[in-house]
């Protein structure tokens, strides 16, 4: 039954109008700009905002964390929500080892996603709010599991995999990876974290002398929630029209006959690869400790600092925060690779993490001074540059270094795993504030949280992070995988030659075999400029001669600035 879909699936996407819009071999300016950061912000932005924001939905619209309503379901629901997660992920993983389109195996699953998402996002804010505590219940626990264990899943997994697919190059690739990490850095910085406290926290959280008005709050809510799917929406469909799978496409192109790998070699190549481990255990406790941070920065800035007594104070805090968090993450997509190039990945990221906790300790010298936190929050970005901007090239490295080790790759198990991590944390870490902030004694409807709420509050805000930043900076020492790369790289090409002519086929050097592919799409492009300036003359009564006598003028003078630039460098 499951081949049978995948062979559907690959009838589907052979269609003209779903071909991407790239055709270029190498990856080119449309392809960064679109496919990897205005595609992928759009996406992503609204998950962004749920990890701010829908923890505070639940407890403070819907009262969750209320004890005699809801009893222990705030906590225990969306961390046993983290099994079905996984479940999911490791799901979609193993859908994306069975497909091969001629759109590739992963991005079949971002259009895929596109209107299941829509659903899961509206059902998410559309609980009942006066049903009983029983139905109000059910209703999360569908909604929830059917975004985090499902919708997301699916395009997480696949957009997660583009970096990995793309190319080989391991230049244009780690210019993708600091794009892609951009994206989602943009998207919680300035989406979640700067906009939305700004110009919409006291719509979401509509306040009346210190008090949330419920009703209103969850009226206003269901417009946002209108236009952030629709935002969703054209961002997937931007990501999925101008990326490009060039490494699934190189066994179609080089007409080797694949087999479909059992998911349990994959899972052993995996587990018994010790670098595979570290990266994983990188981005577990990296994600795990951001989405404490973000689940618990709304909490904060509404009730930790001196001078805020209402929503539109504390959004203007939180906005703060994210401004001054976010400048050094946005400096860090230039500095990140030099930084990276000049050290290795590995070693850019351990003094990274090393001067990010140092740095961070600053915000607990006062935790009620939104000038010191602050300053901890910024010299903590700094630290991280390194980690949001490198990592996802570190991982490429880790899977083909099991490329090369074990003759197949492993992007499905591992993207799985990965993406179980990127979206089940978010459960964990909701869970893990809900369980604190209930034992503690939080109440929404109070002017101001007792002593135990508010040391919960520095703990998951400032506390936590540090900790999980120290524990990487000891972990990177262990994942010395760069050395391998040129070795690496070497057997997989042996490899892929080795099927090549056991299957009768020609060998070609990839730099030869991309050469003329690029030829090929350069020589289908001037084509196609030539019939529209053709008929641009015709349609304006110009001399086709001339108008393409201008161009090539113009094309001369920029090939020479090209040049001089070259020269300079």
């Amino acid at each position: 039954m499951a081949q049978q879909k995948i062979n559907l699936l690959e009838q589907f996407f052979s269609s003209s109008w779903l071909r991407t819009r790239i055709t270029s071999a190498n990856v080119q300016i449309k392809e960064m700009v679109l496919g990897y950061l205005v595609g992928p912000l759009c996406a992503l932005i609204s998950n962004a905002i749920f990890a701010s924001y829908l923890n505070r939905y639940y407890s403070d619209i819907l009262h969750w964390t209320d004890k005699s309503k809801f009893g222990l379901f705030a906590t225990f629901m969306p961390m046993v929500s983290v099994i079905v997660v996984v479940l999911g992920n490791l799901l979609v993983g193993r859908m994306m080892d069975l497909t091969r389109t001629p759109q590739g195996k992963a991005r079949p699953y971002l259009l895929l996603s596109a209107p299941i998402l829509m659903v899961a996002i509206i059902g998410l804010f559309m609980t009942p709010r006066n049903s009983s505590p029983t139905m109000q219940m059910v209703w999360i626990c569908v909604s929830y599991n059917l975004y985090y264990a499902l919708a997301y899943p699916m395009f997480y997994t696949a957009h997660s995999s583009m970096v990995n697919l793309s190319t080989r190059n391991t230049n244009q690739r780690g210019l993708l990876a600091t794009l892609s990490n951009a994206a989602g850095v943009a998207a919680v910085g300035i989406g979640a974290s700067i906009l939305v406290p700004v110009l919409l926290q006291g719509f979401l959280f509509v306040d009346h002398g210190g008090v949330i008005d419920t009703q209103a709050s969850y009226n206003h809510w269901k417009v946002v929630i209108l236009v952030l799917c629709l935002i969703t929406f054209l961002g997937i469909l931007c990501e999925y029209y101008f990326t490009r799978e060039r490494i699934t496409e190189e066994n179609l192109k080089l007409k080797i006959k694949e087999t479909k790998l059992p998911m349990a070699r994959q899972v052993k190549a995996c587990m018994t690869e010790p670098f595979w481990w570290v990266i994983i255990l990188y981005f577990l406790l990296f994600q795990l400790s951001g989405m404490v941070k973000n689940g618990s920065m709304s909490y904060y800035s509404r009730w930790m600092f001196n001078d805020v007594t209402g929503e539109g104070a504390a959004g203007g805090a939180m906005s703060a925060l994210g401004l001054i968090g976010g400048i050094p993450t946005a400096i860090g997509m230039v500095l990140a690779w030099p930084i990276a190039n000049k050290l290795g990945k590995r070693k850019a990221v351990a003094w990274g993490m090393v001067i990010a906790v140092i740095g961070g300790s600053f915000s607990l010298i006062d935790v009620h001074s939104l000038k010191m936190v602050c300053i901890g929050v910024a010299l903590k970005g700094v630290g991280s540059i390194p980690a949001m901007y490198v990592t996802l090239a570190l991982l490429s490295d880790v899977l083909d270094h099991l490329e090369a080790k074990n003759g197949f790759r492993s992007d499905g198990f591992t993207m799985a795993v990965y993406g179980a991590i990127m979206v089940g944390m978010t459960g964990l870490g909701s869970g893990l504030i809900n369980m604190l902030l209930t034992a503690s004694g939080y109440d929404p409807s109070l002017p101001r949280q007792n002593r135990t709420v508010q040391s919960v509050l520095v703990v998951c805000y400032i506390g936590f992070e540090l900790v999980c930043y120290a524990a990487i900076a000891v972990l990177m020492i262990f994942l010395n995988v760069e050395r391998h790369s040129d070795e690496d790289h070497a057997l997989i090409l042996r490899h892929q030659k080795e099927k090549v002519l056991a299957a009768g086929g020609e060998w070609l050097d990839p730099s030869v075999r991309l050469q003329r592919e690029q030829d090929e799409a350069d020589r289908k492009a001037e084509s196609v400029r030539q019939e529209e300036l053709r008929q641009r003359c015709v349609r304006k009564g110009l001399d086709f001669e001339k108008e393409e006598s201008k161009y090539q003028d113009r094309q001369k003078i920029l090939l020479s600035w090209k040049r001089k630039l070259h020269l300079e460098q």
